[in-house]
Formats: C-alpha cells, structure tokens, sequence
C-alpha cells in the first residue's frame, strides 16, 4: 500500500472478494529524519522505523503518504505494516546512478517491481503465511491455456503491463491485480464511494528518489560525474557544450539550450568520447534493436515470430519480427521505422493484449 487510490482501491476490492487481507508499506526512500518527526522536534510514533522526506512531492515513499496508506488501512479495518527496504532499495539507486553514467537511460520502476515489489515482498509474504502479494497496477492476470498470462489493463491510458514484463515467471499465480480490469476514473470512485481520502489523491509522476525532478543534478552529487563534452550534430559539427551525458536522454529536445533553427533532439550519447550526439526528428527512426537479459512469461516455442514490441512504457507497441539470438537475447526488427530506440530502456514484446516477455535495449 503506497498511500495512493490504486492499492488503497485495491485493497478495498481484494477484501469484498473474500481475501484476509495484510497491508504493507514499503519505506525505501532517501534519509530525511526530521519528516518523522513531531513538531515538538520528538519521534513520531506512528513511524517508528520510517524516516520520510520533508521535500518529497509526488513520490511513493515518503512519510505523508505512508500516514494515508495506514489511514486507509484503519478505515478498512485490516492490518497495517511498515517495512524498512532501504538497504534493498540502494540497489535499485546504484542501478539508476550506474546506467546514466554509461550514456544509457535506466528504468528505475521496472526494477523496483523486479526486485523488490515482486521480489523481496514474497519474502515478506512467506514470513506472515501470505500466500499471494496484490498490487495496485493496471494489468491483469488471465488464465490462458491452462496456465497465467499477464495482459493489459482493460484501462489502455493506465496499462501498466509494460513495468511488470520483468516479473518471475513462477511468481504469477501468487500475483493479485485487483484494479487492472477497472478504468482509473471507476477505481477513484470506489474510493470515494467506501470513504477513503485518498480518492482524489494525484498520481506519482516523478522517480520517487529523485526529489528534485533533476536526474542529473542527482547522479552528480553521489559520483564525480563523467565530465563535461561536446554537443556535436549527426555530421559532426561541435554546436555546444555539457555538463555531463547523465543529463541526457535519447528523443530528448528540452533542455539542450542551443539554437539550430528547427527542433533537434538527443539521437545517440557516447559514453567514451562523452559527446551527445543531435539530429533533426527524422535522425531518430530505427528499424532494429537488440535486447539482453530476457525475461520470458511464455516459453517461446519458434527461434523466429511475428508480434508487437514496446519500447517505452508510454509509447505504443509496434508490429515486428522477434528472432532469438538464445534464450536470453532477441533481435527486433520493425515492420516500419520508429522513433526513439533507446538503450537501458526494456523492449517488452506483445501478443495482442499478452506479456511474452521483455529484454533491455543494448
């Protein structure tokens, strides 16, 4: 339970189906003492083993939210725990801080279900007896050939099927998804309906660790940083110069603070000569990408298939041919050219509306 509608509703919804259900809030945050503290400069005593962020915003993790998460457990009646993952979570940090240095752009949310919502939780779940975790995203879990298949939320503006393509396979059938076959406004109406206060509570937008919204900034004050270089055009052309390529992203345009007549954008980052390479939008169009690391929720059954491929999470799957390299890598090759192919980022591969599974960019 983040403290949003999505698990609160999700909670609500597990318990009119008949689940004895255990809510659990996971503080895996950057150190900020005094958010857990009273006005009186004491402990809070309802956190005892949270420390939240006094500059946290729209996060998932801070000490506000894990007070609503417990109020919408008081309010269900059900039990409430807080546990202290951040020793876990640096990993995830590591990750992020490491892969931006290297000129590629890190999912930090897909690993965080990877690792610890699908991953350290279970162990959480096995310690209390639990015998499923649930939580509040938009995909759901049909059976399917006799077996589980992960497919889309019925809510196509909220599917979160793409950040869970990374999950276990042998953890699907001890997976709950309770709001993935309602549209977000239906679940902010439960919640209101049955009185909880976080119905109208906003959506988190930004990384949860990343207080200032300035990744960059973030990444500089954990590690030296990989040095200033130059901004060159696809011809070469030495146009600018930069702070460091962890600022940069493939596709980006904002923030490039040079003037070339027409909109350019981040079409490459060399992390060796730490040039960030920029090109009109046409410059982006890829028709081929590799994945590693493949994370597969079907055994594919063909070297060589036909299916849709989605290389960010808000972007559209594209049709495309998947050819396996070995179990553990994929070639992709789009029917049409698209914009945007990213390394770091993972390529999840569609059937319809089914999760086949997913590799990072590389």
């Amino acid at each position: 339970m983040s403290g949003g509608v999505d698990s609160s509703a999700a909670a609500h919804l597990l318990l009119e189906q008949g689940y004895d259900v255990v809510g659990v809030f996971m503080r895996h945050g950057e150190e900020s003492a005094e958010a857990c503290n009273l006005t009186s400069g004491g402990p809070n005593p309802l956190l005892p083993i949270l420390q939240g962020r006094m500059d946290h915003k729209q996060g998932c993790c801070s000490a506000s939210d894990a007070l609503d998460a417990r109020r919408v457990a008081d309010k269900l009646g059900i039990p409430f725990y807080a546990l202290d993952l951040q020793a876990d979570f640096s990993r995830i940090v590591d990750y992020f801080v490491d892969e931006y240095s290297r000129g590629r752009t890190p999912n930090p949310c897909v690993q965080c279900n990877n690792w610890i919502k699908f991953g350290r939780l279970f162990d959480y779940a096995n310690s209390i007896d639990a015998q499923y975790v649930a939580t509040g995203h938009y995909a759901q879990l049909i059976e399917h050939d006799g077996e589980l298949a992960l497919v889309r939320g019925v809510d196509s503006t909220k599917d979160q099927s793409y950040v869970l393509a990374g999950i276990d396979r042998q953890y699907l059938p001890r997976m709950l998804l309770p709001v993935g076959g309602y549209h977000k406004s239906e679940i902010r109406q439960i919640a209101a309906k049955v009185g909880l206060r976080v119905a109208n509570k906003r959506d988190s937008q930004e990384i949860c660790f990343v207080t200032s919204g300035h990744h960059g900034d973030f990444i500089r004050a954990r590690q030296a940083g990989t040095g200033t270089g130059e901004i060159v055009t696809i011809d070469g052309e030495i146009v600018g110069h930069h702070e460091g390529i962890e600022s940069y992203t493939i596709g980006q345009r904002k923030g490039l603070g040079i003037a070339m007549g027409e909109p350019y954008f981040v079409v490459r980052i060399e992390p060796d000569s730490r040039r960030v390479v920029i090109g009109p939008r046409a410059a982006l169009q890829e028709r081929n990408l590799t994945a590693t690391k493949v994370n597969w929720l079907v055994q594919p059954t063909n070297e060589r298939f036909s299916a849709n491929a989605q290389i960010r999470y808000n972007s559209e799957a594209h049709p495309a041919e998947i050819e396996l390299h070995d179990r553990n890598t994929i070639q992709v090759t789009f029917h049409q050219p698209i914009l945007g192919v990213t390394p770091g980022q993972l390529c999840v591969v569609y059937a319809d509306n089914r999760v086949l599974g997913g590799g990072w960019i590389s």
